[in-house]
């Protein structure tokens, strides 16, 4: 089932734990994406059956924990985990499946800890990546392709980064030479709940 997965559906999953119940305009406002992309999304995973519409008029702040008032009429459709869907996160933890999910993605078994060095990093090149995990520049740079094309990180645009944004290399200021890495707004709050959670060893 994992396999079928691409990380913005088990980001979703990881939300709509945390919140409950929610709707496709409100996850797509916390991922800072196209409402499309989620709406597309959330249709994939109810075809799995790991997500299942909220029926009713009306929902409670119990059942929407984002929400701030205690209940709200509902002018979206909102959605919650199924059985399944709670199984499969449940099982992510226990059975360290998560680490096992993205080496699958990736082909990598680094893949998570270079996503939870860039969150303590902040921005990084393929050097010094390569040699804090230990691995080979090449196989590093190949590494981050696939998690590029996975939408987790990006490639950082400016030409000099001041000392907060290269934080396992501090300098005043780093002149851009080379390609810089950061976390994209999905890898950050993946990376938040890995860490949360304790999925990653």
């Amino acid at each position: 089932m994992l396999s079928a997965l691409k990380p913005l559906h088990v980001y979703i999953l990881f939300h709509l734990r945390k919140a409950c119940s929610d709707y496709a305009k409100s996850i797509a406002r916390v991922l800072r994406m196209p409402i499309e992309d989620i709406v597309l999304a959330l249709d994939h995973l109810e075809q799995l059956g790991l997500v299942e519409r909220v029926h009713g008029s009306a929902i409670k702040r119990t059942e929407a924990k984002l929400k701030l008032s205690y209940g709200v009429r509902k002018h979206h459709t909102y959605y919650k985990l199924s059985r399944e869907g709670e199984m499969i996160l449940r099982s992510m933890k226990q059975r360290n499946l998560f680490e096992k999910y993205l080496t699958l993605l990736t082909g990598c078994s680094k893949a998570g800890k270079l996503l939870l060095l860039l969150r303590e990093a902040g921005h990084e090149h393929v050097v010094t990546i390569a040699r804090i995990l230990s691995m080979k520049v090449d196989e590093t740079q190949c590494l981050i392709d696939k998690l590029i094309e996975l939408g987790l990180i990006a490639e950082t645009k400016p030409k000099v980064l001041k000392m907060k944004h290269r934080k396992a290399k501090p300098k005043k200021e780093t002149r851009c030479l080379h390609k810089y890495y950061r976390l994209t707004r999905l890898g950050e709050l993946i990376t938040r709940y890995m860490r949360e959670n304790k999925l990653i060893n």
